[in-house]
């Protein structure tokens, strides 16, 4: 990803237009990178799961051991209750890195360079959130939660429904952008310093070479921006996404409900046991 390619956007490929014409279909960069990185996931899915045995061989005990990692995350992030997010959790990490790396190929833009690829994710999230909310406390105890602990901080409790999928967003957006941003900066300050240092050559000769310093130092740097930094931003809006689901739907307090049915059963052990009258006793 260069900073080229963001300032000019997604270039638009074709259209498809439905109902006559009411609704458009911008086929972009992004949508044909979304598509390959989908396409790259399935094979993976497919080749890395295919055979599998009993008696592992290195490919699938690599596989397992990466399964495992993923799920021991989940459950330390989001409690043992909550693994049935594992899955939405690796498809994610791994849809943001795959986003972020297909750049590197110059021949697909990178999806991460696009604000609603990202935005998109992070209304599944908070859409998550509020499904949990709701199964937990009951649509109306759901809107409730918002008026507490004080009716009137509601707007405050509306504004960070709203400020969560946000600052998911730029979050990441901005990481990754300002990683390509950086890197196109230092293009053009080597391909400055090239220029600069042939230029007491001849015309002819310092034409005909190629600038020398952009070989090696953007490839190290790339390293970092691309690499280590689409990895990290990676992990950590998937950790955000776990933080928030878990937060939404908490782990049962332990004996809640044995204590509830005891209470229950005591309830109706100590109330009185209604009795006949008993004659007395006549010798």
């Amino acid at each position: 990803m260069d900073g080229e390619s963001l300032s000019r956007g997604a270039k638009i490929f074709f259209r498809i237009t439905l109902f006559n014409g009411a609704v458009t279909i911008d086929i972009t960069q992004t949508t044909v990178s979304l598509f390959v990185v989908t396409l790259i996931t399935i094979i993976l899915a497919i080749v890395l799961g295919k055979g599998l045995t009993k008696k592992p061989g290195r490919k699938q005990a690599l596989v397992e051991k990466l399964v495992m990692m993923l799920y021991d995350l989940v459950e330390t992030t989001m409690g043992r209750h909550n693994l049935k997010y594992a899955p939405y959790i690796g498809t994610l990490l791994l849809s943001s890195l795959l986003g972020s790396l297909i750049g590197l190929t110059k021949v697909f833009r990178s999806t991460t360079a696009d604000l609603m690829v990202i935005l998109g994710w992070a209304l599944v999230t908070s859409g998550l959130c509020w499904y949990e909310g709701i199964r937990n406390k009951g649509f109306f105890g759901w809107l409730k939660s918002y008026t507490e602990p004080v009716v009137f901080i509601t707007p405050i409790n509306l504004i960070s429904e709203v400020a969560q999928p946000m600052s998911m967003t730029f979050r990441h957006f901005g990481n990754i952008t300002g990683g390509g941003i950086l890197m196109s900066i230092v293009y053009a300050f080597l391909a400055s310093l090239s220029g600069f240092v042939f230029k007491w050559l001849p015309a002819s000769i310092a034409a005909a070479m190629p600038p020398i310093f952009q070989v090696g130092i953007p490839a190290v740097l790339s390293l970092y921006f691309d690499l280590f930094s689409g990895l990290m931003q990676a992990f950590v809006f998937s950790l955000l996404t776990m933080v928030y689901i878990a937060q939404a739907n908490p782990a049962p307090i332990p004996g809640a409900e044995t204590r509830v049915k005891k209470t229950k059963k005591t309830k109706a052990v100590s109330q009185p046991i209604p009795q006949a009258d008993a004659k007395p006793h006549q010798s």
